[in-house]
Parts: C-alpha cells; sequence; structure tokens
C-alpha cells in the first residue's frame, strides 16, 4: 500500500498536476495580457480581508485529493495577486516577466542544486559564469571581469560595497571589525536607494558612513559637488573610501554623469561603485547605450535581471572589473564546504563570494532565456520601452492639463494631473487622491514620488506589451477620477 509520503512524489500523479496547472497558467495569462475590466490589475482588498480569506487551520491528513485541493488553490491565488502581466501595470521597477522562466523555476525547484560549492550546484555555477561574462561584456568591462548573482539589488549593493571597505580601508576590516581604524564613508548621490544607507549600517559605518552629494534639477549628481562632499567627510574625520553613482535612480530613473564620477574616483584613489539595478540594461540597447557611458570603469557594477532583463525577481549580477576582488566582499573560510589552497580560491565555489550559501539557480533562468530566446529580444525590450517613455512625456507636455517633472532618462516617467478647477496648493492631495482611485478600482497600478516641486505620479513602463493607447486610457482615467 502506498504511504502519503510515497504519494506526494509519485512521477504520474505530479505529471497530471502539472499539466493542469500549465492550462491554469496559460488561461491566466491571457486573461492578464488582454487587460480590459474582467481582470483588473490589481484586485484591491484591505489587509485584514485577505487575511482572514487565507485563514486556515493545515489540515493533519487532506479532506480531498490532493490535486484537486491544489488547483483549487492556485485559482484562488491567480485571482487574488497582483496582475503584473497586465498591460496597465505601470507601477513598480518589478517587469513582467517572460513565460519561460516560470518553466525554469519549476526545474530549478525540483532539482534543488544549492551553489555554495561547485559539487551542490555543476550546471548552474557554469551557466553564471557565462550569464556574468555576457552581461560584464555588454557594460564594457574587461576579460578580468567577475561577479556573481546575488538575491537582489539590496545584496548586491552590500556585495560591492563590501569589497570596497576591504579593499580601500587600509586595514583588514573583515577580520579586524569597523572600528580597528579610522571611520569610513561612502559619497552618495543624495537621490540614491536606501539600500545605500543600509548598507553602511550594516557593515558599521554609523549614520556618518553615508555622505550625501547634492544633485542637479534632473536629478542627477553634481560633479562639481564631489569635492565639497570629500572635504566635508575628511573635516568630520571620515575617511571616504568610495563613490557611488546611479544608472537609473529609483524616483526618477536620472543616470549620474559616470565619467565625470569615475574621473574623481580616479584622481581621489576611491573605489568607484555603480548602482546601475535598473538602468545598467541601457547597456543592450544602441540607442541608448549612451546613458551608461563610463560605466566600463567602474570598480564594480550592480545590474538587476528582474528590471530590464525580463526575469522574475529576484536575479541581481554583482559583477567586479578585477575579478579577484569578488573574493573580498566575504573572506572567510569554511573549512567543511571550501578544501584546499587558500590561495587558490576556486571561482566555481560561488558562496565564497556571495551573501547565500544555498543559492538557487538563479542563472538556469537568464541563460535559458538567452539561448533560446536570443539577446537581441533583450536589446529590443530596452529600446522600446525607453523610447515608449519619451513620447508619453511628450504628449503630457503638449498637454495642457499635465505637468512632467523631469524629461525622461529611461522608462520612468514622473507626472502630475494640474487640471484647471483644482488651485496648485491643492494638486499634491489630488495626486494622492487619483492614485488611490485608480489602485482601489484596479484599472491601472501607478505609485507616487515625493520631488522637491511636491507630489507626483510615477509610471515605469516596463510592461513590454504596453501600448501607447494604454496611456491615453490612463490619462483620460485620471481626468474622470479628478472629476468625481
Amino acid at each position: 500500500m502506498t504511504t502519503p509520503l510515497e504519494a506526494a512524489y509519485d512521477p504520474d500523479a505530479f505529471r497530471a498536476t502539472a499539466h493542469a496547472l500549465m492550462d491554469q497558467l496559460a488561461d491566466y495569462l491571457k486573461a492578464a495580457l488582454g487587460g480590459g475590466a474582467a481582470m483588473p490589475v490589481l484586485p484591491w482588498v484591505p489587509p485584514a480581508v485577505n487575511h482572514e480569506r487565507f485563514a486556515t487551520p493545515f489540515p493533519e491528513v487532506p479532506s480531498q485529493e490532493p490535486s484537486g485541493l491544489f488547483a483549487a488553490l492556485m485559482a484562488r491565488v491567480l485571482e487574488g495577486s497582483h496582475h503584473l502581466h497586465h498591460p496597465r501595470y505601470v507601477g513598480h521597477q518589478v517587469t513582467a516577466p517572460l513565460p519561460l522562466t516560470a518553466l525554469c523555476d519549476a526545474v530549478s525547484s525540483l532539482l534543488n542544486n544549492g551553489m555554495a560549492v561547485y559539487e551542490m550546484g555543476p550546471v548552474a555555477t557554469a551557466m553564471e559564469h557565462h550569464v556574468l561574462a555576457w552581461m560584464a561584456s555588454r557594460l564594457g568591462l574587461p576579460a578580468s571581469a567577475r561577479g556573481v548573482l546575488t538575491s537582489g539589488g539590496s545584496a548586491g549593493n552590500l556585495t560591492a560595497l563590501l569589497a570596497a571597505r576591504q579593499a580601500k580601508a587600509g586595514f583588514d576590516a573583515w577580520n579586524g571589525g569597523a572600528h580597528a581604524g579610522p571611520p569610513m564613508t561612502v559619497l552618495v548621490p543624495r537621490t540614491a536607494h536606501y539600500c545605500l544607507a543600509r548598507a553602511v549600517r550594516i557593515m558599521g559605518f554609523g549614520e556618518g558612513g553615508l555622505t550625501p552629494v547634492d544633485v542637479d534639477a534632473r536629478f542627477r549628481v553634481q560633479p562639481d559637488a564631489l569635492e565639497a562632499a570629500l572635504q566635508d567627510a575628511t573635516r568630520k574625520g571620515r575617511k571616504v573610501i568610495a563613490v557611488v553613482a546611479s544608472a537609473g535612480s529609483t524616483t526618477t530613473g536620472a543616470f549620474d554623469p559616470l565619467e565625470a564620477v569615475a574621473d574623481f574616483a580616479q584622481a581621489h584613489g576611491l573605489w568607484f561603485h555603480v548602482d546601475g539595478a535598473h538602468g545598467a540594461a541601457a547597456s543592450l540597447s544602441p540607442k541608448y547605450r549612451a546613458q551608461v557611458r563610463g560605466i566600463e570603469r567602474a570598480d564594480s557594477v550592480v545590474w538587476d535581471a528582474h528590471k530590464g532583463l525580463l526575469m522574475p525577481a529576484l536575479v541581481t549580477a554583482v559583477l567586479f572589473r578585477d575579478g579577484a576582488r569578488s573574493f573580498d566582499a566575504f573572506a572567510q573560510e569554511a573549512s567543511y564546504l571550501f578544501h584546499g589552497d587558500d590561495d587558490a580560491r576556486p571561482y566555481s565555489d560561488v558562496a565564497l563570494r556571495t551573501l547565500e550559501c544555498t543559492k538557487e539557480m538563479m542563472s538556469l533562468k537568464v541563460y535559458t532565456c538567452l539561448s533560446v530566446l536570443g539577446t537581441r529580444l533583450f536589446e529590443e525590450a530596452v529600446t522600446a520601452s525607453y523610447d515608449q517613455a519619451r513620447r508619453f512625456a511628450a504628449k503630457l507636455q503638449a498637454t495642457p492639463d499635465f505637468e512632467v517633472a523631469v524629461p525622461p532618462d529611461c522608462n520612468i516617467v514622473c507626472f502630475r494631473h494640474t487640471p484647471a478647477h483644482v488651485p496648485e496648493p491643492g494638486w499634491d492631495a489630488l495626486q494622492a487622491r487619483l492614485r488611490e482611485a485608480l489602485v482601489t478600482r484596479g484599472d491601472f497600478y501607478l505609485v507616487q514620488a515625493r520631488l522637491p516641486r511636491g507630489a507626483y505620479l510615477r509610471t515605469t513602463l516596463i510592461h513590454p506589451l504596453t501600448r501607447d493607447e494604454d496611456l491615453d486610457v490612463l490619462l483620460d482615467t485620471l481626468r474622470e477620477a479628478a472629476r468625481g
């Protein structure tokens, strides 16, 4: 007699359940991509309602056949989740992933090959090496560049700054601690992502570990302000070890002048790090590659594949110009995992260079899509999204009742509705009310940004199948909501 545990591993039962799930997912994808009122972008309900919907005593023994229970549960998950494949999703910097990646995730989950050491993840390790080499080549980094894939931009930026600390501190901060030498700091644009402030605190630098650098009216770092920031940090007794530039800042998508920042870092012997989580993908587009001119001079770069490469979260590349520096972030030894001469430091043992020990097969989905779908698809997707942002901004600028915060550098557009019947002091409250109306009704999903001039609506045109007509409807819907 088959036990419940044996039945849970039965290949034939798995085959039947998987076939049913694929039909379910394909039907969902068709409905989501079709858009329309039948499927809202976000079936918004208050947190307490969803909490109650999924409140259940987990059974000791299932009351029905597991396959039927699974199908019913997945239907509830699909119905109640945020629908990023809806063409009117224009919200956060998380893309509508290529459907092929879902199949790769299934393979990865079933194989469960962790990647601490090569023998646990031989295929994924080889794939990761080639994916990173392709990404480095697109950025213009030298053949000596190496890197790792890790779980998101926050972990990626922390990894890069840990390597910068070990390279530029002037003492062994990993073994001696952050206070074994002078207090350190990093020069960072005021518009940089908050994960950088978290990273310096995690490293023990404290509040002064991040020295802000002024930005201009386009929210790009001012090269002339770097020297003043360096002198200010020095007067406060801080040792500046690195300077960070953004390639596609989170709020407005601004690209800092990377060549000028690289010149400054070189002149002062500082580590040059580029947070290209969102915008490093511009390197794929012949039309927009100039946005990242100078990135090839960086000591380290972070690039999120779950943004510009149409991958599901989370897949982040941390690339080092000098591949040997990739070992500096986590300079330790675990004898039960890593064997042999300390000086050998094999690249094939990935956990020597990552925050994770057991890491999923992140490279599988990227390698597969590059191999099966080709690289041109990604080049065209980046170019198309940047083109669309410029068309949308031009339309907004030509429309008297809308205002654009700044011309877009990439596929992020910040704007606000300024109808004649609402006086300027009421514009901030209006944007908040409009966003809430659209999101709770499920018409569109967009977010909000606070800029020096006030509150703005913020769209990230990251869905490759969002049409200009969808954006026309967005403006009409905003006007309608403002009149209501």
